[in-house]
C-alpha cells in the first residue's frame, strides 16, 4: 500500500471545537481551548504519523463576521490563507446549529475546490439522536462534501473514521516530518499559548480579546526552563483585574500555566510573569506584527 502524506485544514466558525479536535487527533495538547470564541489566533500544525502515512493537521482561527479591528482582520486572513495550500479540508460545524458564519465558511470552501469532509461536532450533547439523520440530510443538500459524519471531539466519537477518510484523500508521498515530531511550533510559542489559555479561561467577556502574551526570555538551565512572560493588555483597569488582590489572581494563573508547561515539555519550569499596558494594541497593525501576528 502506497504511503500518503499531506495537509488537512481544520476550519469552521469560532467555538465549534476545532482546537479540541486537533488535540484529540494528535493525542497531545497543542492548541489551547476555552469556551470563549476566537481563542485560537494562529494556525497550528499537528503531525499525526500512522503506518499508512502522515497527516499534517492545521488548526485555524475561526472565520467570522464579528468585529472590524486589525485583530479580527488578521484572524480571518490567517484562516483563509491556510486553505490555499492544503490537500483536504475538515469543516467543523455544531450539531443542530447552523449560523451565518457557518454559511460564510461554506462559501469560502466553494471557491477553493478542495475535498471537504464535514464533521458535525458535539453529537454527544444531542439527547434525541433521531434528530441527527434529518440534520445530516439537510447538510448534504447545503454543502458539497465528500463525507458527512457526526463526531464528538470532546469524547472521541467517530474520530478514527474521520482520520481514515482524511488520509485516503491525501496524495501519495513520503512523510514530511520525523515519526516522533508532533508540531513545527517552538516551545517558546507553546509556552505563550499555555499562559494565554489560563488568562482567557479565568476572566470576563472583554479581557481575553484585549490581552496577548509575549515570551521575553526562554533559557535552559540544566533540567530547568527559565521563562519570562509579558502579558499585554489595553487598559490599566484590565491590568488590575488580571493581577487581582495582592497579585494572587495572576500568581494562580501563572502556577497553572507552569504546571501545563512542565507536562508538555517534560521538565521543570520557572515562570515569571509581568503585565504591561499598550492602548488599543489589537487595533494597531504595527503592534500586531511586532507581537507575532504577521501574515
Amino acid at each position: 500500500m502506497a504511503n500518503r502524506c499531506g495537509y488537512v485544514a481544520i476550519v469552521g466558525r469560532p467555538n465549534v471545537g476545532k482546537s479540541t479536535l486537533l488535540n484529540q487527533l494528535v493525542g497531545q495538547k497543542l492548541a489551547i481551548t476555552s469556551h470563549k470564541p476566537q481563542t485560537t489566533r494562529h494556525s497550528i500544525l499537528g503531525v499525526k504519523t500512522r503506518s499508512e502515512g502522515q497527516l499534517l493537521y492545521v488548526d485555524t482561527p475561526g472565520i467570522h463576521r464579528r468585529g472590524r479591528n486589525a485583530m479580527n482582520r488578521y484572524l480571518n486572513r490567517a484562516a483563509r490563507a491556510v486553505l490555499k495550500d492544503v490537500d483536504v479540508v475538515v469543516l467543523v460545524v455544531e450539531a443542530l446549529r447552523w449560523t451565518d458564519e457557518d454559511q460564510l465558511v461554506a462559501e469560502d470552501l466553494e471557491q477553493i475546490g478542495k475535498p471537504v469532509i464535514l464533521a458535525v461536532n458535539k453529537v454527544d450533547s444531542v439527547k434525541d439522536k433521531s434528530r441527527l439523520l434529518p440534520l445530516l440530510q439537510g447538510l448534504a443538500e447545503r454543502l458539497d462534501a465528500s463525507e458527512i459524519m457526526p463526531i464528538s471531539a470532546r469524547v472521541g466519537v467517530n474520530l478514527d473514521r474521520l482520520e481514515t477518510c482524511a488520509l485516503q484523500a491525501l496524495p501519495e508521498g513520503e512523510n514530511a516530518y520525523p515519526d516522533d515530531q508532533l508540531t513545527d511550533r517552538s516551545e517558546r510559542f507553546l509556552a505563550a499559548e499555555l499562559l494565554r489559555e489560563q488568562l482567557t479561561r479565568r476572566y470576563s467577556a472583554e479581557i481575553p480579546y484585549a490581552l496577548t502574551v509575549e515570551i521575553e526570555g526562554f533559557e535552559t538551565q540544566g533540567s530547568l526552563y527559565r521563562i519570562g512572560a509579558l502579558v499585554w493588555v489595553e487598559r490599566e483597569g484590565q491590568k488590575k483585574i488580571l493581577l487581582g488582590q495582592k497579585g494572587l489572581a495572576l500568581k494562580e494563573a501563572a502556577r497553572e500555566a507552569r504546571l501545563q508547561m512542565e507536562t508538555l515539555f517534560g521538565r521543570r519550569v520557572h515562570l515569571d510573569v509581568w503585565i504591561k499596558t499598550r492602548k488599543s494594541w489589537s487595533s494597531d497593525e504595527r503592534a500586531l506584527a511586532r507581537l507575532g501576528f504577521g501574515d
